[in-house]
């Protein structure tokens, strides 16, 4: 064993990047592999709420309490990514008040700060809550950018000396004498940043230690070294809709329940959710009615979501785990709390631990507690220090105001962009060349652009997680295309072109269930703009013609086998067919 030890990482949500973050901190060596983009699993498909803990007051008491503790943590060392919103959970007349007393009681129990509030007083804090709201219990509650901290965790890592693979499946685990040593990688197109049409090619990572921290998919990796992990997957839909209809997270006052919260988020609000087991992580049905659930439910809180276009909705699987001796049927009765499973102890299996289970708010103490014991297996005496060390962008934020004042940045562009950078806002945004706006809908910038970028090559989703281009009211409509024009220079037309489909894919995807009023003419529009004007489906033109080479235009030499088109060449395109 090396006098350093080596440690691979799977997984690249909060958790897998939470650990990398941790132990290269701590001065060991890591090596993180993501089978997709950074947070392509559970972590980039939840509704973005910073727990207080408030949920989980009345069922799940531990989990409330970490999450209060956590939700604290976070608002120091990650406030790029925070906005303290606030939270209510509000009491139509139909729902239980004995429930509404435990809610109560059990924040004050878990440490949450809670106060109730009229019906009156709520709506005075959120104008569009229904009328017949009879009361709330306002708690700490928050929104949280998961893309924002995930890649900022990530960051961190790569400072400390961690590799950071994306896009690279691990394809089995290298067990030697009864102990895993190891993984076996395949890699989409090579090691270091994804670049479209690069060849990719496989990899053994030798390591003294394996971590797996793959979320629903941990019993995947289990089956590759013979052990059961026996997550339960359990899926849940959410809802975007085109502005925040509230400002403050509003949750339902009532026992478990599909279509409770409504989360402001960005420019956006998110409404959610349902929870119903699954096999299979990644094949699950989405249906229609899912998404007219949330819409239907929580406009008994907030009516006008009746009314309200829907911008896409997208499914994510919760990573559930619960010990075997428990066996419970219902998926909202299983814990929210994590589970740390050493293979050695638990299947005799030397040179693995698995952590299950959790919540998003929790990721960086799961984090701790499993490098902790990865150090104990070392003999490694080194602190944890993620608690206290900012992470990248959060490490002075009077820079925001600051920068708003010395450049005058009253503008919701600059606003934005500062907000997002955070403390990297003068590295990025001081540039000497022109610096357009990309996305208007996200107020998104071509210095933000370009440093996306930098960070993740030819991967235009890579970009869409670092900036939130294309992710507000026109999914992509105006901007997808812009962003593919920021790859040249540095990358060919193909790879641009095939990047921009990807993106283009992406986009078109979580939209297929709000195709109905103001959204559906938006994707229409989106359609005529790239499927046709811009021909993005690749559709070929009819005719028994040879197509004409567009090259002549250029040259005034005719190279195609129409006949017309030295002429249109010649004149501008002022005659011929």
């Amino acid at each position: 064993m090396a006098s350093t030890p080596h440690i691979a990482v799977i997984g690249g949500g909060s958790t897998g990047v939470g650990i990398a973050r941790d132990l290269a901190m701590r001065g060991l060596d890591v090596t993180l592999v993501e089978q997709g983009n950074l947070t392509h699993g559970t972590t980039g498909r939840m509704h973005g709420l910073l727990h207080s803990g408030g949920r989980y007051a009345v069922s799940d008491q531990a989990s409330a309490t970490e999450c209060i503790e956590e939700n604290r943590v976070l608002r120091d060392i990650a406030s790029h990514c925070v906005e303290m919103t606030g939270g209510m959970f509000v009491k139509r007349p139909e729902d239980d008040e004995e429930y509404f007393q435990k809610k109560l009681e059990g924040c004050k129990e878990c440490g949450i700060p809670a106060e109730v509030v009229s019906g009156e007083e709520a709506r005075e804090m959120e104008p569009h809550l229904a009328k017949d709201i009879d009361k709330a219990i306002t708690v700490p509650d928050g929104a949280i950018d998961p893309f924002r901290l995930v890649v900022a965790n990530a960051a961190s890592a790569q400072e400390h000396g961690a590799r950071i693979e994306t896009h690279s499946k691990v394809t089995d685990l290298l067990v030697e004498d009864g102990e895993v040593v190891g993984l076996e990688v395949e890699h989409a197109s090579g090691a270091g940043k994804r670049v479209h049409g690069t060849a990719g090619g496989t990899e053994e990572i030798r390591a003294d230690y394996v971590v797996n921290a793959t979320g629903a998919w941990a019993g995947r990796i289990g089956d590759m070294a013979g052990v059961d992990i026996a997550v339960r997957p359990s899926k849940g839909v959410m809802t975007i809709m085109n502005v925040r209809q509230v400002d403050t997270v509003i949750n339902r006052c009532r026992p478990k329940g599909d279509a409770d919260i409504v989360v402001p988020h960005e420019t956006t609000a998110i409404l959610g959710t349902t929870d119903e087991e699954v096999e299979d992580p990644e094949d699950y049905p989405e249906k229609q009615w899912e998404v007219d659930l949330m819409i239907e439910t929580l406009s008994e809180l907030v009516p006008m979501l009746q009314e309200a276009r829907t911008i896409r909705s997208f499914w994510g699987v919760r990573p559930l785990y619960e010990p075997p001796d428990v066996g419970s049927e219902d998926p909202t009765d299983i814990t929210r709390d994590f589970f740390l499973l050493d293979h050695e102890e638990r299947d005799d299996l030397p040179g693995m631990t698995s952590i299950v289970g959790g919540k998003f708010t929790t990721y960086r103490m799961m984090g701790e507690k499993i490098s902790d014991h990865v150090c104990g297996k070392f003999g490694i005496d080194a602190d944890c220090r993620t608690a206290e060390e900012p992470l990248p962008g959060s490490e002075d934020f009077s820079v925001l105001r600051d920068y708003m004042d010395e450049f005058g940045l009253r503008s919701p562009i600059g606003r934005r962009s500062v907000e997002r950078l955070g403390s990297r806002a003068d590295e990025v945004l001081k540039t000497d060349s022109p610096n357009p706006t990309v996305c208007e809908c996200e107020g998104v910038t071509r210095a933000e652009i370009q440093d996306a970028i930098s960070q993740s090559g030819s991967d235009l989703n890579a970009v869409r997680i670092r900036t939130r281009a294309s992710m507000g009211n026109c999914q992509g409509g105006f901007c997808c295309h812009r962003m593919a024009n920021e790859l040249h220079g540095e990358y060919d037309e193909a790879i641009a072109r095939e990047a921009w489909d990807e993106l283009l894919q992406e986009r078109w995807k979580g939209q297929r269930h709000a195709l109905w009023g103001e959204q559906l003419s938006q994707a229409a529009l989106n359609y005529a703009l790239h499927a046709t004007t811009q021909n993005r489906d690749h559709d070929p033109a009819s005719g028994e013609r040879e197509p004409v080479d567009f090259g002549a235009f250029d040259t005034g030499v005719e190279t195609g086998g129409h006949s017309g088109a030295a002429d249109v060449a010649a004149d501008g395109g002022t005659h011929g067919d």
